[in-house]
């Protein structure tokens, strides 16, 4: 039965003898030959080509790899080598096999020589295990069996298992503070001061909302959506932003620790990855000579232009978006329909949200394509270094991608839109977008629910559905064939028992060296909307936590039901992720601590408590200090100032007057010449004081966090302590030995 294991599997077309195509396969298969290697074919409407590689070279690799210290001690006593190693081996050789043509496999399958080149899903005790008690949905609350499969797909593939496993289980601690702090938000719907003020203020006439035929309107009249702001941005909110940049640093030093007890049990904590793809070279090419690190700074230079015109382009889009929500609220403002004059702003905000979702599905694949194209010109020396270019390449243009649109909403809506009177126009015609009165938190609130709720639902739909279609439809264009076959009586001699399993395998899904990093690249985008913004939106870690929980089930049913075999990987950490999971980790502390101090309204509301409210000017105990707050932050404006542009409509009914000469706006601004108040530059002085004392904070207790978690465990050090005071004294006892013989 031994006999009848095969490390891969080459497919191919069925060529006319003597064509290009054909000479070029049989020359790529008689240089396996040569090296050593047993081939079998099997003829389908496809030719399947089986490989094995001779022992010898799991041998070598054994001897060169083995510890310098114990080398010379039995040569030829070695022990089996496990499966994943032997498909990494079969596979480095196989993509390294040049032709007398000078072309390797990637070529040839690129020229359709070769359709797929695939290791096989095994049938055994190990699959069968994995199949029932991981990948499938009703263990979606057991604990993953990362040892099994680390022996199964690889270490890299059960480091990710490992780390996703882990990350959703802190998720579980971040999810329950966030749902604590909106349920305390929820409790203070109705009585918040500041939200009872807005609903109370039926004689606050407010300016138009858009040029042409906007009314005006009562600042009652927004009630709920000020109860929905003030339920979102309240003093809760600021400590759940310190809160989960505390939670970023502990989460990733945790893991660490939990990386290093992992790894030494693997006996890869010292691992050397250049060492190890050193020896696969010479034992495909004994007269390899490596390649020289090298660097270009003329190359790099071009690829950093590249990198910044791209973020150009994405930052372009994000403009593009904004341009599209100033026109649909003026639309939406003129609309016939009551329901979308009232609720243009919304209206806009949430198509603008959707729209944002469609340009990021759209600029993922072009992403993809310009960080492929910029890594090739940066030639890097091996896959590792291409993986951890292309790693941060991918990321910066994700980043920009998803992030744009909000870092607009949260930090420039409603600020560089001017006052009425002098307002800020695209191409001269349409006024930008304005906040609400009682701030612009949920428009930021709204736009991550939609794009998190977008992303976690059609993507994940959309990342089964699409594997198990094409499984689904590949397995009926193949089963049509055969029955007529049989209705011609052809099917008469026996069946080669390999074939139903390399047929099997060839229906299921393709995977490619990306697989593996789709998967990270989705999860830390996630690990970015989590942190970054959380002040926004306290739910996105509760989101996150109930995804991960189907994530890592639906990844595990991909990989051993509906797509090929992943070609295994040794790996002894996450590599790059971890120094992008850092970066984010900063970004946090900067993006919450600009929430808080630009988009929240706390330092305002703070500011008039100390500064200007009733319990500063008067001595008045048990009323509220933020009492006056709203009409405070209010200023005036004279109708007969408005622009030519501004067509008033006719006054509504229920207004008490027709003849309106005032009307408010949010702003600190003097009602005479409409330049800045005092109180303006002590709120922006407050602002710019918390954001320093914030962030200084927030990167202390993280920096103290990172101190006082040793990225290795104690257990560790003192294994490798227990191994380094065992090999010296087994060294000096055999010296003893030595010199007494």
């Amino acid at each position: 039965q031994d006999e009848e294991k095969w490390d891969f599997v080459l497919v191919s077309d069925i060529h006319e003898v003597g064509s290009e195509r054909e000479i070029k396969r049989k020359k790529f298969l008689d240089e396996l030959s040569k090296k050593g290697f047993t081939i079998k074919k099997i003829e389908d409407q496809k030719l399947f080509y089986g490989v094995r590689a001779p022992p010898l070279l799991f041998r070598q690799y054994q001897w060169l790899l083995r510890d310098p210290d114990n080398r010379q001690q039995s040569p030829d006593g070695h022990r089996d080598v496990a499966v994943t190693t032997r498909i990494r081996i079969v596979n480095f050789i196989l993509q390294n096999t040049v032709t007398p043509d000078l072309e390797k496999l990637r070529d040839l399958i690129k020229k359709k020589v070769f359709e797929a080149a695939f290791p096989l899903h095994e049938k055994g005790e190990l699959s069968e295990f994995l199949k029932e008690k991981w990948a499938r949905w009703r263990v979606i609350f057991c604990r993953q069996p990362i040892e099994k499969i680390r022996w199964y797909f690889g270490e890299k593939v059960a480091l990710y298992f490992a780390w996703l496993g882990w990350y959703t289980f802190l998720l579980g601690i971040a999810a329950a503070a966030g749902l604590l702090v909106f349920v305390a938000g929820i409790t203070v719907f109705n009585s918040s001061q500041l939200s009872k003020e807005i609903c109370e203020a039926k004689d606050t006439i407010m300016c138009p909302l858009c040029d042409q035929h906007c009314p005006f309107w009562r600042l009652s009249d927004t009630c709920t959506y000020a109860r929905v702001t003030h339920m979102i941005d309240n003093e809760g909110t600021v400590l759940f932003a310190m809160f989960m940049a505390i939670w970023a640093t502990v989460f990733l030093e945790l893991w660490k620790r939990q990386r290093a007890r992992v790894v030494t049990n693997w006996d890869l904590y010292r691992w050397d990855e250049e060492e190890e793809e050193l020896a696969l070279e010479l034992i495909n090419n004994l007269q390899h000579e490596p390649r020289q690190y090298q660097h270009s700074y003329f190359r790099s230079t071009i690829v950093l232009l590249l990198v910044l015109v791209m973020i150009a382009v994405l930052v372009g889009i994000a403009h593009a978006l904004v341009i599209y929500r100033v026109v649909a609220t003026a639309l939406f403002a003129q609309s016939s329909s009551g329901f979308l004059r009232e609720q243009a702003d919304t209206v806009a905000v949430m198509t603008g949200a959707v729209l944002h979702y469609i340009t990021i599905v759209i600029m993922s694949k072009v992403n993809r394509r310009v960080a492929l194209f910029l890594c090739d010109l940066e030639k890097p020396r091996t896959f590792s270094q291409r993986e951890s270019t292309f790693t941060v390449k991918i990321f910066t243009f994700q980043f920009f991608t998803n992030f744009s649109s909000l870092i607009y909403i949260a930090f420039f809506l409603g600020r560089i839109n001017g006052h009425p009177g002098n307002y800020v126009r695209i191409a001269g015609k349409w006024r930008l977008e304005e906040c609400h009165p009682s701030g612009c938190i949920t428009d930021l609130f709204i736009q991550m629910a939609i794009i998190m709720l977008l992303k976690q639902t059609i993507s994940n739909v959309m990342e089964y559905l699409n594997p198990w279609i094409c499984h689904q439809l590949r397995r009926k264009r193949r089963q049509r064939p055969k029955k007529r076959r049989m209705m011609l009586g052809e099917e008469e001699e026996a069946e080669d028992p390999c074939k139903r399993q390399w047929l099997s395998n060839y229906e299921l899904n393709e995977v490619n060296i990306f697989s593996l990093f789709d998967e990270f690249l989705e999860m830390v985008i996630q690990y970015s909307f989590t942190t970054i913004f959380v002040a926004a939106f306290p739910l996105a870690p509760l989101l996150a936590f109930c995804n991960n929980l189907f994530e890592i089930h639906l990844d595990a049913i991909k990989m051993m039901r509906l797509h090929r075999r992943m070609v295994p990987r040794k790996a002894n950490d996450i590599g790059i992720w971890l120094l992008v999971l850092e970066a984010i980790g900063i970004l946090a502390v900067i993006g919450n601590g600009l929430v808080i101090a630009i988009t929240s309204d706390f330092i305002p509301v703070l500011v008039y408590k100390y500064t200007y409210s009733p319990c500063v000017m008067e001595n008045s105990t048990g009323v509220d200090c933020s009492t006056g707050y709203i009409n405070h932050s209010l200023s005036t404006f004279r109708v007969q100032d408005f622009e030519f542009y501004t067509k008033l409509p006719q006054m509504p009914p229920g207004f008490v007057s027709n003849n309106i000469t005032e009307c408010r706006y949010r702003d600190y601004r003097n009602a005479d010449d409409y330049s800045y108040t005092v109180q303006f530059w002590h709120i922006f002085a407050a602002r710019l004081a918390f954001l320093i004392l914030f962030e200084h904070v927030a990167l202390c207790v993280k920096l103290i966090a990172a101190w006082y978690i040793p990225d290795v465990p104690l257990s560790v050090k003192n294994t490798f302590l227990g191994r380094k005071h065992s090999d010296l004294r087994k060294e000096l006892s055999m010296m003893e030995y030595s010199t007494e013989v």
